[in-house]
């Protein structure tokens, strides 16, 4: 069916990576998979080695997806269809990266904004990209109701980052709420890429006015532990500048969790004003953090006070109404999510990938 080249790990790719080869397995036990980098310890499960085994005979003329960077899409496995499947959080791209996508024959992206910045960036039109949206296990997060605690939890789960708005996030928890309000705010935010860095956000959060009632969580080893701790949540904030997908936050949507969310970028794929609170962004501004992000390519969304007083406002309703009657299960939430399983991921990989070959046997024979 299919040569799949992606990372097998607990971050963002290798994520989206292990769920996709673990549903096409469970299609075509044929996959073969040409990990980047060795899988880490707990993904060595022998679906995994068995994808790998497969390599040995595999078939060069299949189809080859590879889950990666925009930028390092030079390389590909055999000689068929090449498909490069990029997440991205910015409105351009560099040049290194437009040459590197030039080398695919088709793109795959995770939802209908990533689709339009490819075809106003690069040589592909809308038919030579496919929108497909990752997913959530829904065997692991699954609805919970609030913990029973009179406090109210407010959660936000992605590695330290300016894009992710954790700037945003504090100024707003310590705007909503002083000292002698029940609530507690939960970062689960340990970034693996910036080192001692880490130690530097974590005291501005256990520094600040409130920082008393802040908890910081160590970065969980599986998706089952992941969900222990949503499940203890009230309410998922996640204030971002720009999104690849987001998939924490579809995860606390799984979970029944109330959430907030900017309405730009990837995760407008399943958000909406049904399943979340929405923050309004009305304006675009240069993507800058002195960190991952130059300043140089692309914009992303203006976080400005107007933004923060809708968070602030938001918070303090979800606190309000824990308080007066109890907050209520986020039951569009969790149907959004039934809609976006990993099942569902590879059913619109298969898609794109037959829809190319239809067309492209259709153009040779003239039918």
């Amino acid at each position: 069916m299919i040569n799949l080249i992606t990372p097998i790990n607990s971050l963002g790719y290798g994520v989206a990576g292990f769920n996709i080869l673990k549903s096409l397995y469970e299609k075509d036990p044929t996959v073969a998979l040409y990990p980047i980098a060795p899988p880490e310890p707990e993904y060595e499960l022998p679906i995994v080695q068995a994808a790998i085994a497969n390599r040995n005979n595999a078939i060069l003329d299949r189809p080859c997806v590879k889950i990666w960077h925009q930028h390092d899409l030079y390389n590909r496995i055999g000689k068929g269809l090449y498909v490069g499947f990029p997440i991205f959080e910015l409105t351009e791209f560099s040049e290194e990266e437009i040459a590197s996508l030039h080398h695919c024959d088709k793109i795959f992206v995770c939802s209908e904004w990533a689709k339009g910045v490819i075809v106003n960036n690069t040589k592909f039109d809308d038919n030579d990209v496919h929108v497909v949206p990752l997913g959530v296990d829904l065997d692991i997060f699954q609805p919970r109701a609030s913990s029973g605690r009179p406090t109210t939890v407010f959660f936000n789960c992605g590695k330290w980052e300016k894009r992710k708005g954790h700037d945003v996030l504090l100024d707003c928890f310590n705007s909503a709420f002083n000292i002698n309000d029940d609530v507690e705010l939960w970062m689960m935010c340990d970034n693996p890429f910036i080192g001692e860095q880490n130690h530097g956000w974590q005291n501005l959060y256990k520094t600040s006015p409130l920082g008393a009632k802040i908890r910081m969580i160590p970065r969980q080893q599986t998706h089952k532990d992941v969900y222990n701790i949503m499940a203890q949540t009230d309410c998922g904030v996640f204030p971002s500048r720009g999104e690849g997908w987001n998939l924490e936050l579809l995860e606390m949507m799984a979970c029944g969790k109330h959430v907030i969310a900017t309405n730009y970028s990837a995760h407008t794929q399943f958000c909406s004003d049904d399943n979340c609170r929405l923050v309004g962004i009305d304006n675009l501004e240069t993507a800058y953090d002195g960190v991952f992000f130059s300043g140089k390519i692309g914009l992303w969304a203006e976080v400005s006070d107007i933004q923060k007083e809708q968070i602030v406002s938001y918070m303090r309703e979800v606190h309000e109404t824990k308080q007066q009657n109890g907050l209520p299960v986020n039951y569009s939430g969790i149907s959004t999510a039934e809609k976006f399983s990993w099942a569902n991921s590879v059913q619109e990989v298969i898609d794109g990938i037959q829809n190319t070959t239809t067309a492209s046997k259709s153009i040779q024979t003239g039918i």
